[in-house]
C-alpha cells in the first residue's frame, strides 16, 4: 500500500469514527429520530465495507511448496500469487513455520485471589536478550491430535499437578502470523488445593524441569510492568482475568 492510500484508509476510518461517536451521542443525548440514526449507522457501514474491499487481495494460488527443514517441526518455503486491487498480479516467497496448534490456560483461585504460573528455560529467549534463559509463562501445550479441552487437561496436570474437568476456552488467536502458523487456544479455569494430584514439573522423559508458581494476581500483574513476564500469551491470560473482574 502507497503512503497516499494508507493516507486515504486512515482517514475514511477515522471520520468514519468520528462520525460513529458523534451519531451514538446524537441517539443518547437529543431528541433525534431512530430513523435518522439506522440512516447514519447503514452509511457507516457502507463506508467500512467499501474500504475494506479496496484493501483486499483475492484469487490466492501456492505455486510451490519446499520443505527447508522437518528436524523437529515443518519449516516450509511457499511460493504463491493473488491479484492485487489494482488487477495486477503479485508472485511472493515467504518461509513458515508449522509446529502445530496449542492451547494455554491460566488457573485462578478467587478466594486467595492468586493465579498459577510455570517457570523454565527457554532457549529461543537466551540468545535473544534473556540472560538466564528462565521464562515465566502461563501452563501451555501442543494438541498432538488431541482436542483442545482434551489437551489443556493433559498439560494441566503434568505442569502444574492439578486435575480440572472443566476449562472454559475464551478465544483463539495467531501468536506470531508473519511466519508461524500455529494456532493458539486460550483457556482459563478455577483450581483449588483439593484439586492437586501430583506434584506437576513436566514429564521426565521430556526433560522440561518446570517449576510451578502461586502468584497473587496483583503481584503477577505488577510482574508484568517490572518486565518479569514477558510471555505475550501469559500477559494476555492475565489481562483478561483483570479486564472481566474475575480476579
Amino acid at each position: 500500500m502507497t503512503l497516499s492510500q494508507r493516507g486515504s484508509f486512515s482517514f475514511c476510518f477515522h471520520s468514519a469514527s468520528s462520525t460513529l461517536d458523534r451519531t451514538m451521542k446524537i441517539a443518547t443525548y437529543s431528541k433525534a429520530s431512530s430513523f435518522s440514526c439506522l440512516i447514519w449507522i447503514a452509511i457507516l457501514i457502507f463506508i467500512f465495507q467499501s474500504q475494506s474491499k479496496k484493501m483486499a487481495i483475492k484469487n490466492i494460488e501456492i505455486l510451490k511448496t519446499e520443505i527447508l527443514s522437518d528436524n523437529w517441526y515443518t519449516l516450509k518455503k511457499v511460493t504463491y500469487q493473488y491479484t492485487k486491487p489494482d488487477g495486477t498480479i503479485q508472485q511472493q516467497s515467504r518461509e513458515a513455520y508449522d509446529r502445530g496448534n496449542g492451547a494455554v490456560i491460566l488457573l485462578y483461585n478467587t478466594i486467595t485471589q492468586t493465579v498459577i504460573l510455570t517457570r523454565q528455560f527457554r532457549i529461543p529467549t537466551y540468545i535473544n536478550g534473556n540472560a538466564s534463559g528462565m521464562l515465566i509463562e502461563a501452563c501451555a501445550g501442543l494438541l498432538d491430535q488431541d482436542s483442545p479441552q482434551d489437551c489443556i487437561r493433559r498439560e494441566t496436570e503434568e505442569e502444574t499437578g492439578y486435575q480440572i474437568k472443566e476449562a472454559k476456552k475464551i478465544f483463539e488467536a495467531y501468536m506470531s502470523p508473519g511466519s508461524v502458523t500455529e494456532i493458539l487456544h486460550f483457556f482459563i479455569a478455577e483450581y483449588s488445593n483439593n484439586m492437586k494430584v501430583g506434584d506437576g514439573g513436566g514429564l521426565e522423559e521430556e526433560e522440561e524441569h518446570i517449576e510451578i508458581l502461586e502468584v497473587n494476581i496483583e503481584e503477577a500483574l505488577h510482574m508484568i510492568d517490572k518486565g518479569e513476564i514477558k510471555d505475550g500469551k501469559t500477559i494476555m491470560l492475565l489481562q483478561y482475568i483483570r479486564m472481566k473482574n474475575i480476579l
